[in-house]
């Protein structure tokens, strides 16, 4: 199994790194502009966390129900983040404005509800670093699966088939989207 998903990954590197220099492009830009204290950076980043203090994920979590609040997260993360983009990707340039705006939010939400930065305290900073770290790396690959089906659906136009090299490295992909999401929402609400 860790041969195969070696083996997509190796396939998919252009996929990986156009995902992932846009995801961590917009991550910097969103922390460097809400750490310099950016008015625009600092509303969006309180309407954004105001919204999700009435999800259902906040509210399990705000209910002490932790295990059931890393499961919503885990969810939303896959079926209403990971998925979607990963069917952008078939149509190549769409997933980049998402990974951009998303790549932003994480970044914004990288200073606290005073505006200061969750890297001053070293607690804070690990437990920012982590969760960026895992629900960045599932985001990256799932976009970057999407986008290796996209190329090779664009490279072969001129005789339609279905690319089922692509579609196989895409199902050895998401076992590392699955599992980054899952560690990631487990880290974010049990640890």
């Amino acid at each position: 199994m860790g041969t195969e998903i070696t083996a997509a990954l190796g396939r998919a590197r252009l996929s990986i790194m156009l995902a992932a220099v846009t995801y961590l492009s917009a991550v910097l830009i969103g922390a460097g502009l809400a750490t310099a204290g950016n008015p625009t950076a600092l509303a969006q980043r309180d309407a954004i966390v105001a919204g999700a203090q009435t999800g259902s994920v906040l509210t399990a979590m705000n209910r002490g129900d932790l295990t059931r609040a890393a499961l919503l997260d885990f969810g939303s993360n896959l079926f209403l983040g990971a998925m979607p983009t990963t069917l952008a990707g078939l149509g190549v340039v769409f997933p980049f404005p998402i990974a951009a705006y998303r790549g932003w939010v994480g970044g914004i939400v990288s200073v606290d509800g005073r505006h200061v930065s969750r890297l001053v305290d070293p607690a804070s900073a690990l437990y920012y670093l982590v969760t960026m770290l895992l629900q960045l790396t599932g985001y990256v690959l799932s976009m970057a699966a999407g986008l290796h089906v996209g190329l090779a659906l664009w490279r072969h136009r001129t005789r339609w088939r279905v690319p089922t090299a692509e579609l196989r490295d895409l199902a050895w992909i998401y076992a590392l989207v699955v599992t980054a999401f899952l560690l990631g929402s487990l880290w974010e609400f049990l640890v």
